[in-house]
């Protein structure tokens, strides 16, 4: 190995006795865009395809046409659970008072009533299961899971809802062409406007 070839390795940072915590996460010098921590361990995200930004596109736009004065819509927005866990959700409705600048890079779970994630195919697992668990141990009381089905690709919105009893999200309904709900507030997003984006 030459001199050169070493010159151009990426530097990793070495993780922690006891992993990172959400300080690291935001401390630590020239980590890539989007890197999440899930129970203390960084998580890099691949490249997205068209079918993931053009959904993030279209549920903002819907969500946030109907949105009151009290929430605000933010996408691809920190939300520290824990001090372990930092997710990224594609997008997330948080309290109007929880914004409170154009520098801020996080959210308090507290603060969020729900969070969206569209399902990828470097992160289904985590989509499907890790994230849902952690958000609704949270307390966060809305959770969407987004997924591309049918010949023509289109989105699936499941839409979860946290049972206060439990702490665990229960399916209240799967929408295929229309997202048409009264929580957290009233939302109608047309999912077939997808063809037009």
């Amino acid at each position: 190995m030459t001199a050169e070839s070493v010159e151009h390795r990426p530097h990793w940072p070495v993780p922690p006795k006891d992993g990172y915590t959400v300080d690291d996460l935001f401390t630590l010098p020239d980590l890539p865009p989007h890197t999440e921590l899930i129970d203390g361990s960084l998580v890099f995200v691949s490249p997205q395809r068209d079918f993931h930004s053009v959904v993030i596109d279209l549920l903002a736009a819907g969500l946030r046409s109907t949105v009151p004065s009290e929430l605000r819509v933010r996408r691809e927005m920190t939300v520290v659970l824990d001090r372990r866990n930092g997710p990224e959700p594609d997008l997330c409705v948080v309290r109007a008072e929880s914004v409170v600048d154009r520098r801020q890079t996080r959210f308090e779970a507290a603060d969020v009533l729900l969070a969206v994630e569209v399902v990828s195919p470097d992160s289904e697992a985590r989509d499907r299961d890790t994230k849902p668990h952690k958000y609704a141990a949270a307390g966060i009381p809305h959770f969407w899971l987004v997924e591309m089905a049918g010949e023509d690709d289109h989105p699936v919105v499941q839409v979860y809802e946290r049972g206060e009893a439990t702490g665990t999200y229960a399916l209240t309904g799967i929408h295929h062409a229309q997202v048409k709900l009264t929580a957290p507030y009233g939302i109608d997003i047309d999912l077939t406007e997808i063809d037009r984006l």
